[in-house]
C-alpha cells in the first residue's frame, strides 16, 4: 500500500487582499508581498482585473507562461483559480437578484438571464484557464435556488427542493464535462447561502449531476463549524472528492439571546463569526492529520476574513500555522523492523496449520 503524500503550502487566496494601493494592486506586487510572508503558492480571484485576466487566459496560453513567470519570480505557485463570484451567479433565487448584480458587470444588471448566460461563460473561460495554466482543480459556487426556503416554515411544496436541485444539475452538468474534457477538478465551497451547504445536500447535487467525477469539494471547516456540523467526520466521509482546502478559522458562541441563526446581528456581535487562523475553534491538528491519512496530496490555501484582526497581521500569522500543521508524512510504517519477505509456511506454522 502507498504511503500518504504530505500535503502543499501554505497558500494564501488573495481575494481578500486586492485593492487599488501597493502592493496589492497588481499580481507581480502582491505575489512578492505574499512571498515574502513565506506564502508558498496564491489562489487566484479570476473576477479581478487588477490581477488577471480570465478571458485572455481562457485563449492564450502565452498570457498564461507571463503569468506562471510572473508567479515563479516572486517564489509562489498557483494553486487554483478561484470563481466563486461568477458560480454563484448560475443559479440566483430572485430574492438575491439586486444583492448578487453587484458580482456581474453593469452590462447584464438588472437581466436576470443575460447575467447567468455571462457566468457559464466565465466558468467554463476558468476551465480553459486552468488547462492552459496546468493546473489540476479550480474552486468555486454552486449558487442557490431553493435556500430561501431552508428552514421548513411555511411548509415546503412536495417537490419544492427536488425540483431545485434537478434544474441546479441542468445548469451545471454541461459546466462539468467541459472541465471533464480540460482535466480540472471543480471544487464547490460547501457554504451557507448556497443550495449544496454540508454533506446531505453536497450528495443532492452530486446525484443531479450524474455523480460527475469533476463535481468535488473545497473543503472549508469555518462554514461547517458555524452551522455545528462535525467537520471531522466529514473527511472521513467524504475524503475522495475533497480536492481543495480553504484553512479558515471560525468561533461559536451561543448564548441565551441568540444560536445558530446569530440573531440578525453584524459579524462582531454574531454567536458564529469567522477569526483568523489560531484564534477560532477549529481543530486543525485533526484536520490536518485527517486530511494525511487520506492523502490529501493539494494545497492548503489560507482564506482570511476575520471580523476583529486586521488582514495584513491575518495574513503574517496564518503562513507559519499552516506550516506548523502541515503534516511532512513518514516513509515508514512504525512496525518496519518486524518486516520481512511473506513465507506462507511460516504463516502457516504460526497459526499451527
Amino acid at each position: 500500500m502507498p504511503m500518504p503524500s504530505t500535503m502543499k503550502g501554505p497558500g494564501l487566496f488573495l481575494a481578500q487582499f486586492a485593492g487599488d494601493a501597493a502592493p496589492f494592486n497588481s499580481l507581480p506586487s502582491i505575489t512578492r508581498w505574499a512571498a515574502g510572508l513565506g506564502y508558498k503558492g496564491v489562489q487566484i480571484p479570476t473576477w479581478d482585473s487588477r490581477l488577471f485576466d480570465l478571458e485572455k487566459a481562457a485563449s492564450s496560453q502565452a498570457y498564461c507562461d507571463e503569468v506562471k513567470g510572473i508567479c515563479t519570480e516572486a517564489g509562489v505557485e498557483i494553486t487554483e483559480l478561484s470563481t466563486h463570484l461568477q458560480g454563484q451567479l448560475v443559479a440566483v433565487h430572485p430574492a438575491y437578484d439586486a444583492q448578487f448584480d453587484g458580482f456581474a458587470p453593469p452590462a447584464v444588471h438588472n437581466n436576470p438571464k443575460a447575467r447567468q448566460q455571462w457566468a457559464v461563460e466565465q466558468m467554463k473561460f476558468a476551465a480553459k484557464a486552468s488547462k492552459n495554466l496546468g493546473l489540476k482543480a479550480s474552486v468555486s459556487f454552486c449558487g442557490a435556488l431553493a435556500f430561501p426556503y431552508l428552514y421548513p416554515w411555511p411548509q415546503r411544496p412536495a417537490g419544492l427542493i427536488e425540483e431545485a436541485f434537478s434544474e441546479l444539475g441542468k445548469r451545471w452538468k454541461p459546466i462539468l464535462d467541459l472541465y471533464e474534457d480540460n482535466g480540472v477538478d471543480l471544487g464547490y465551497e460547501i457554504h451557507p447561502g448556497e443550495d449544496v451547504f454540508d454533506g446531505a445536500t453536497f450528495e443532492m447535487f452530486l446525484d443531479a449531476v450524474g455523480g460527475h467525477k469533476r463535481c468535488n469539494i473545497n473543503y472549508d471547516p469555518s462554514h461547517f463549524l458555524l452551522q455545528q456540523l462535525d467537520y471531522l467526520e466529514f473527511i472521513d466521509i467524504y475524503h475522495e472528492r475533497i480536492k481543495a482546502f480553504h484553512a479558515k478559522d471560525a468561533e461559536f458562541n451561543p448564548t441565551g439571546r441568540q444560536g445558530v441563526y446569530s440573531g440578525y446581528q453584524s459579524w462582531t456581535n454574531r454567536a458564529g463569526r469567522f477569526r483568523s487562523l489560531g484564534d477560532g475553534q477549529v481543530d486543525f491538528g485533526g484536520i490536518f492529520s485527517k486530511l494525511a491519512q487520506y492523502d490529501y496530496d493539494s494545497w492548503a490555501v489560507l482564506e482570511w476574513e476575520c471580523c476583529l484582526k486586521h488582514p495584513e497581521d491575518g495574513a503574517a500569522e496564518g503562513a507559519p500555522f499552516i506550516q506548523h500543521h502541515i503534516i511532512r508524512v513518514t516513509e515508514k510504517a512504525f512496525d518496519d523492523f518486524a518486516g520481512g519477505a511473506t513465507d506462507k509456511k511460516v504463516l502457516r506454522a504460526m497459526m499451527g496449520i
